[in-house]
């Protein structure tokens, strides 16, 4: 894989992937020199206090922190302001960690299952006594509003608790032997070690989902997570760290070292990580599959989105109206499940883009931070640029913008967000932009909303809205939605951790969280076990 391409590994679903040169990357990976002069701003420094976090930061854990890389600014989205500065890591950094991993990962993976799961349980506590000050730097560091940061938070605490059940059930199963005196089982054992490369969009959960279940299924776990959330990375592991100290546990099995392009490439090709989870734009996560898989090793890959709401005739239009304002304002448009595309019944579209365009008059745009606010800033001043690029797209390519598309004149990344009407088939449309831009359109019926859902190379999530029982068994079914989300009467967003998280297509396949994702971070065995003191070959042949 190429440095241009495994640089994008550090950024995800912003077009900062595809803009690595951009001016933003730039400024983030410049060199600095320590300055006793640097400070915390006096309004964020309860949260810094709270998490054990200084202006600078080392960005390496493996027991002992460390990092001797390039220095890396935190931004503040909202103003644009330096919040804080980590020292990353290097290949060689990664090489150490990954080789501390291998001396404690028999140990890990001999402790019982259960045993680990009470490991778990301790992180979960720990997380949740530190859920207000986390959930504010996450808000501060990436922008998503403070009830969204705490979400966050809370999401990783709740997988916490799923794994902590996992360590009673991760069951394999009896299947009955066609030989007498002959037993047959599948077991699930630890897969090794596991690497996380996450999004900045969700700097805490996604690597929750990961580690809460790779921890449980007995593998230590490195993670790296974007450059421009780093602060957030160390916070999450500066608790996980205490709880491992507490129980003689060595600090390797929750390694970190966040790093640029070099540390991403190694991780990506070293055949040491036995399974790589990766959540970012499709173009870099395909080259992390075919990288990945050429060694032989296991990605888990989340990748692009291109959520629909449909919205039929027969709908609870005042619930289908609230669902899809969370939905596609929500984190600014941020979200791996953000709705972009805003398919309506013939016969009440027009009613309901009205009420939707005055629902957007009315979100108040500002500082993530402050109580009242819907709609915080975009993470990064490319994000910006792709919003505007959007825009344009959309007027040459034959769209109306019908509320929004302005970038506000004021400190910060801020945009409205805007609602176009806009044909299907349009490019604009049938590519992603990781903004708050809503592509409105009209369908006749199901099976053309159907037909339009799944149109597009991406299929993470979508939601119907219906009363009718038919609409809703047509759309689960063989014939229905095509994504791995398919909702019905709720938000494209906001998904719970006990299924599994991911979609189908070019959104990867990779599942996260609930159901049976567990499964991911294990290989399996079958055993025959033969206690009849004949031997009877399989299929009644004969070999004497």
């Amino acid at each position: 894989m190429s440095s241009m391409l495994l640089g994008r590994i550090a950024q995800n679903r912003t077009t900062l992937l595809r803009s690595t040169a951009s001016k933003a990357a730039i400024r983030s990976m410049t060199v600095l020199n320590y300055s006793s002069s640097s400070k915390i701003s006096p309004k964020h420094k309860a949260i810094f206090d709270q998490l054990d976090l200084q202006f600078d930061n080392k960005g390496v854990f493996n027991g002992t922190w460390g990092g001797s890389g390039p220095i890396v600014e935190s931004i503040n989205p909202a103003d644009g302001s330096v919040i804080g500065r980590v020292q990353t890591g290097t290949v060689a950094e990664l090489n150490e960690t990954l080789q501390k991993m291998e001396d404690i990962k028999v140990m890990w993976r001999e402790t019982p299952a259960p045993k680990r799961g009470e490991i778990v349980r301790q992180m979960r506590d720990a997380l949740n006594a530190k859920l207000e000050p986390l959930g504010a730097l996450v808000s501060l560091e990436m922008g998503k509003i403070l009830p969204e940061g705490k979400g966050e938070v809370q999401e990783y605490i709740d997988i916490c608790d799923y794994a902590l059940g996992l360590g009673r059930s991760l069951n394999g199963q009896v299947v009955p032997s066609e030989r007498p005196g002959h037993f047959m089982i599948e077991q699930w054992n630890p897969i090794g070690t596991v690497g996380v490369i996450s999004a900045f969009n969700f700097p805490v959960a996604v690597y929750g989902w990961n580690s809460a279940i790779a921890l449980v299924c007995g593998n230590p776990v490195v993670w790296k997570g974007a450059p421009t959330t780093n602060l957030s990375s160390i916070a999450v592991t500066k608790i996980l760290e205490k709880v491992l100290v507490q129980n003689g546990l060595p600090g390797a099995l929750c390694s970190l070292v966040a790093g640029g392009a070099d540390v991403g490439q190694s991780m990506v090709e070293d055949e040491r990580v036995k399974l790589l989870s990766f959540t970012g734009s499709t173009a870099v996560g395909r080259k992390v599959g075919e990288t990945v898989s050429k060694r032989f090793g296991k990605s888990l890959l989340e990748l692009g989105g291109n959520n629909a709401i449909v919205v039929m005739d027969d709908a609870d239009l005042d619930l289908a109206l609230r669902s899809v304002l969370f939905a596609a304002v929500g984190t600014a448009g941020q979200r791996c499940t953000t709705t972009r595309r805003l398919l309506l019944h013939e016969k009440i579209h027009d009613e309901f883009v009205e009420k939707l365009v005055k629902a957007y008059k009315s979100i108040r745009i500002g500082d993530p931070l402050e109580a009242g606010t819907l709609c915080g800033p975009l993470h990064t001043k490319a994000a910006v640029e792709h919003y505007k690029k959007g825009i344009e797209a959309v007027k040459a390519q034959g769209g109306k913008i019908l509320t929004g598309g302005e970038v506000l004149d004021r400190p910060g990344n801020f945009v409205v967000p805007t609602i176009t009407s806009i044909s299907a088939d349009a490019d604009v449309v049938q590519n992603e932009i990781f903004v708050p831009i809503l592509h409105t359109m009209k369908v006749k019926s199901l099976e053309h909303a159907i037909e339009v859902n799944n149109s597009v190379k991406q299929g993470l999530s979508s939601s119907l809205f219906t009363r009718n029982p038919e609409h809703l068994f047509k759309w689960v079914g063989p014939s229905g939605s095509d994504c791995g989300i398919a909702n019905i009467n709720l938000p494209s967003s906001g998904a719970e951790i006990g299924c599994a998280f991911g979609g189908e297509k070019e959104t990867g396949g990779g599942r996260e969280s609930g159901s049976d994702a567990w499964k991911q971070y294990m290989r399996r065995s079958t055993c025959v076990i033969n206690y009849s003191g004949q031997l009877p070959l399989a299929q009644g042949i004969k070999f004497e």
